[in-house]
Parts: C-alpha cells; structure tokens; sequence
C-alpha cells in the first residue's frame, strides 16, 4: 500500500506527439462531445417536455441518454484538456474518480438496454399484461434497480482495483483511467482477485446479452405474425434502433485489452467508449417518427420563444 500512496498522479497515453495532431485531436473529440451532447440533450428535453412521450419505452430512453451523457462525460473533456494544454497527467483521486463514474454509467447503461428489451417483449409478444408486467411502480422500481447495480459494481471494482500495490510506474497505455491498464502497474499477485471479478463480471454480462437474444427471437416471431404490413414497420421501427445500439454496444466492448498493441487498444478505447453516447441519440431518432415530431416541434417552440424575447429586448 506504501506504493500505491506514493503515487500522487498517472500519465495517460497521447493521442499524438506533435502539436497539430494534439490540437486536430481536442478539435475532433470536441465535435464529438458537442453532438453527443446535442443528440443526447435534445432526446431528454424532448421526452421530458412533450406529455405525449410519457410512457416507459421513453422513460428508459430518458435513462439511456443521461447515462450516454454521463460517460462521455466522463472521459472525454480529461483527454481534450490534456491535448490543449500539452499534457498527460492525471491526479490519483482524479483517476479512481474517472474508473468509478465510467464503470457506473456504462454498467448502469447495459443495465437499462437490458430492461429496454424486456419492455419491447412484453409490448409485443405480451400487450394485454403490459399494464400489469409494465405499471408506473415497475417503471420507477427498474430503473432504480439499474442505477443500484451500477454503482454498486463500480464501487466493487474501484476499490478492488485501488487497494492493490502498484510499483509498475504510472504510466497508464490509455487515452483514460481502465482497469485493465491500472491492473499492469500492480506488484502483487492480489491482481488475480480483481481479474477473477472480471471474469464473472463479463460472464453475467453475456448471459444478460443471450437474453436479449433470446427476448429478439420471440420479438421477431411475434412481428412476422401481424398481418398488417403497417403493423410490422411499426414494430419493427420501435426495436430495430434499440436492437442496433445493443450490437454496437457489445460488439466494440468484446474484445478484451492489449491483445496487440497500445495504437489497437487506444482505437478500441475510442469505439466502446465515445462513439456509442454520439451515434445512440441518431439511432433512436432516424426510424422513430413520433419521437423526431416530437423534437421538431420542441426546436420549433424554442425559436419562437426566442424570437419574443429578442422582440422584448428591443422594447
């Protein structure tokens, strides 16, 4: 432990060296984070707003676009204040801070994506229970349990993680604070524990991704039975997005860290990390009408009260 004290700050891996490529990257990351931000934003303040949208399948999207927000948020403005000001470091505590926010907004975000599934099953495979299987309570109780999973297993981890010894330096061969990374710097075989923790963790995590599967199989049986060919689009625009954002979650948090090198972990990091919380928001949003409506009028509504203000100011 006397180590792991000593450490008072880790250096994170550069996206570049020189001082255009540093700057091209804070640039870059910034649209990023400004569309994430955008698309994000607007589906809170759409789903919130209009009464309409006040059903479970939009309160889970609610939950599912502050989570996005949240991890993004979480990494990506350390990483462009590093480029701007030319610099690697992050403070221990800053670190540990970094590895629990972004295990609990993406444990948390699975979590959710998860019961989204399960409220596409009962809607359509189940309608006449979905008031029972789906009430307010369920609504409120789902949610909440998620959030509860989350933070309890970033807690678990972090402290896992942070209670090790770690005499490896403090470079971490990431663009943010992973544990995978922070376990290299370890000097005790106690690292075996966190890696075991791992493990389960990604093996609970497959069996939640097979009932997903499995909750698409019977979805998808129950479509191809509606006999109206409007029936069908509508189905299958309310869970194609939500299908699409579980197969680009999973697929770009599969693979597992350093199997070939730093560069191959650094554009792995950035596809599982940044790329979902921008991409969801226009997922959900390219097939849902009810949902783009719903926004254009909100954008609508906005210019206009704008407009009355700004005639107020000249007055």
């Amino acid at each position: 432990m006397s180590n792991s004290i000593s450490i008072t700050e880790f250096l994170l891996l550069a996206f570049a060296d020189t001082r255009q490529l540093q700057l091209l990257h804070f640039w870059l990351f910034l649209g990023i984070y400004l569309a994430a931000l955008l698309g994000n934003g607007l589906i809170i303040t759409t789903v919130a707003c209009d009464h309409r949208l006040h059903t479970p399948m939009y309160f889970f999207l609610l939950n599912l676009s502050l989570l996005d927000l949240g991890s993004i948020s979480t990494t990506v403005p350390q990483s462009m204040a590093n480029s701007l000001w030319d610099t690697r470091a992050i403070s221990y505590w800053g670190c540990a801070a970094q590895v629990f926010f972004f295990l609990f907004f993406v444990v948390t975000e699975y979590c959710v994506l998860i019961i989204m599934a399960y409220d596409h099953y009962v809607a359509i495979c189940q309608p006449l229970h979905y008031g029972t299987l789906l009430g307010s309570r369920a609504c409120v109780h789902m949610p909440a349990a998620a959030w509860g999973s989350g933070f309890l297993h970033a807690v678990l981890h972090t402290a896992n993680t942070f209670s090790l010894p770690l005499c490896q330096g403090n470079a971490v061969d990431q663009f943010f604070c992973e544990i995978p990374q922070i376990l290299k710097l370890s000097c005790s075989r106690s690292y075996l524990r966190e890696v075991g923790l791992l493990v389960l963790s990604a093996c609970l995590a497959f069996g939640c991704f097979v009932f997903i599967l499995f909750s698409y199989v019977q979805i998808f049986r129950a479509v191809l039975r509606i006999p109206s060919e409007q029936g069908q689009h509508k189905a299958f625009s309310t869970c194609l997005p939500h299908l699409a954002v579980v197969c680009l979650f999973v697929s770009t948090a599969v693979f597992p860290p350093s199997i070939s090198s730093p560069s191959f972990d650094l554009v792995l990091a950035v596809l599982y990390s940044v790329v979902p919380p921008a991409v969801n928001p226009l997922l959900y949003s390219m097939r849902n009408q009810e949902l783009k409506e719903s926004a254009r009028k909100e954008i609508s509504l906005t210019f206009v009260n704008l407009d009355k203000l700004s005639i107020t100011l000249r007055r």
